[in-house]
């Protein structure tokens, strides 16, 4: 397949499933609950902490977080006690469990209070077209309070070999333009063109077999190799493809 026929067969893709109806099966309709730019920040954030494997129970769990969380993520997590973390240890997704989302809360509230929010903490380290050394500072300051090491896996550092699915898929979330109902469009001082895929086994494997990408593992390093393909089909918002790669793996089955 040309290049011209590539994007445009890719093109009609990202039309067909960057459409309001993707959400009725995908995680991101969790911060669609919300309409404060913090509530949804917050939400959306945790929501792709746990986004990973089957995707109803990722959906149902983080609607259990958000009802621990009191339905009003901002206020629990800027202005709760003590006490009012003892219920989230009852909480349990795969290997993300009550310690993890306890030191989540008390990170994202040094954040706010400290750190000027979410969307400043991936201001430093961006490259000229990439945001992986700045989600790599991200991680540094997140787990600047005292935390426990287990804690730690579950926010990746593309500077030691991640493909960093989820945090990518966060960025996405919160930077693409919102204007078809999907994405956010919340954050401003972030560029399109900046953003990277968030690669997975389905979106690796269509990714594959249309030859926008080699490497057989979905590390780091295929991750650039990724970008740099899509970024020659369309430089200014090149993680718009995202829909497309992922549309084709999971209901099409590509």
């Amino acid at each position: 397949m040309k290049q011209s026929e590539l994007r445009e067969f890719l093109n009609a893709k990202v039309l067909q499933y960057n459409h309001p109806n993707f959400l009725e099966s995908d995680p991101l309709q969790i911060p669609h609950q919300f309409s404060k730019r913090e509530d949804i920040e917050i939400s959306a954030f945790l929501t792709a902490t746990i986004a990973w494997g089957n995707r109803k129970s990722i959906i149902n769990n983080a609607n259990r977080m958000m009802e621990l969380l009191d339905q009003a993520p901002f206020e629990f997590v800027t202005q709760h006690e003590h006490k009012d973390l003892e219920k989230l240890s009852s909480f349990v997704h795969r290997t993300f469990n009550g310690i993890d989302l306890t030191y989540f809360i008390q990170s994202l509230q040094n954040i706010y209070q400290n750190h000027g929010g979410l969307e400043n903490c991936f201001l430093k380290n961006i490259e000229s077209n990439s945001m992986q050394p700045a989600i790599s500072t991200f991680k540094s300051l997140f787990f600047e309070l005292p935390h426990p090491l287990r804690t730690t896996k579950h926010i990746s550092d593309p500077l030691k070999g991640s493909a960093a699915k989820r945090i990518n898929m966060f960025l996405r979330w919160m930077v693409r333009d919102g204007s078809t109902g999907v994405d956010f469009g919340l954050w401003n001082q972030i560029k399109a063109s900046k953003l990277s895929c968030p690669l997975d086994v389905h979106s690796g494997n269509v990714a594959r077999k249309l030859k926008l990408l080699k490497r057989k593992q979905n590390d780091a390093k295929a991750l650039a190799e990724l970008d740099k393909s899509l970024r020659k089909l369309d430089p200014q918002d090149p993680v718009k493809y995202d829909f497309a790669l992922f549309g084709l793996g999971v209901f099409e089955k590509f």
